[in-house]
């Protein structure tokens, strides 16, 4: 059985031992680190791999939030309770992931030259199911903002309502005048976020985008038992895309994203559902919240968005 893993090695907030690697290939798991840490600068030191991807045997596919860690099943709880959010692919689309995981593995070190090989052995069946799905990725280095545009592109076509998760809240002004345009044109915009932060700063910072946000018509909320992690968006029960990319500057230019844009497709129901069901357990903001946050977070908030396109 042919087992691989690509971790970043940056993005982990754990540093795992030197010799991860090498324990992995005495398993007979093949492993690459993307970004091993090393204490010295580089031109690509932001550049992260933030993608989530497990394919099996070429027909099926798994990418959302979820990474390989044990906060993201809740066995232990050190910011509450983890609620994450993931799609699974079966059919034709399973085969954009699949050259996305080897894309990466060429480029780390020695790849397949023919990428066929891992198509499925079967021929697949169509599954009857109605509407599109279409996986994308996105990088740093092509000068094209991929999860950004897709973001624009849903949030601009909404006519009735555009629901979010995100565990960071920190948009560009494009991003900010899109969401403010479309609520104050009576588009029923929700945002949730987590209540129980796993950085306080970028929480911090979160937070200072609440008060032009919720002035202009957008309902902010948090998620009252603890980190939510999900990266979701869910448009008038039509459009829907569900992947890694968070709501902020890293996942926007820094990293590289993937996800899933849908259309008409059965699981848009199951993200619209889910939102609301998840909106029992959050605490709406509202502008006296923010109004009621004192001078020194409000003085820290301004510094914070100084440093924004880094957090």
């Amino acid at each position: 059985m042919d087992v691989r893993i690509i971790y970043d090695d940056l993005g982990s907030i754990r540093r795992l031992p030197a010799d991860f690697p090498s324990q992995l290939e005495r398993l007979g798991i093949r492993c690459r680190v993307f970004h091993r840490f090393r204490p010295f600068l580089t031109g690509s030191f932001n550049c992260r791999d933030h993608r989530k991807i497990l394919i099996i045997d070429g027909h099926t596919a798994f990418t959302g939030g979820l990474n390989l860690a044990d906060e993201y099943i809740n066995l232990i709880s050190p910011y509450g309770h983890w609620l994450d959010s993931g799609i699974l692919l079966r059919g034709e689309g399973v085969w954009s992931f699949t050259v996305m995981f080897l894309s990466m593995w060429e480029n780390l070190g020695p790849g397949d030259r023919d990428y066929s090989l891992f198509r499925p052995k079967s021929a697949l069946v169509p599954t009857p199911a109605a509407g599109f799905v279409q996986p994308f990725s996105d990088e740093p280095h092509d000068d094209e903002t991929v999860g950004k545009t897709a973001f624009l592109n849903l949030i601009s076509r909404a006519e009735r309502y555009v629901y979010i998760c995100t565990p960071y809240l920190i948009p560009d002004n494009e991003l900010v005048t899109a969401l403010i345009a479309a609520a104050k044109s009576g588009v029923d915009v929700r945002i949730i976020t987590p209540g129980v932060p796993d950085k306080w700063f970028v929480h911090t910072l979160t937070h200072s985008y609440y008060p032009e946000l919720i002035r202009a018509g957008v309902r902010v909320y948090e998620y009252s038992p603890g980190f939510i992690h999900g990266k979701t968006l869910v448009c008038d029960d039509e459009l829907a895309i569900c992947g890694t990319i968070n709501f902020d500057y890293r996942s926007f230019y820094l990293q590289y994203e993937c996800g899933v844009w849908m259309y008409r497709t059965p699981a848009i129901a199951q993200m619209h559902e889910d939102f609301l069901r998840t909106l029992e357990r959050c605490e709406e903001i509202t502008a006296a919240h923010c109004d009621a946050f004192p001078l020194v977070k409000r003085i820290m908030q301004g510094l914070l968005r100084i440093f924004a396109p880094l957090l």
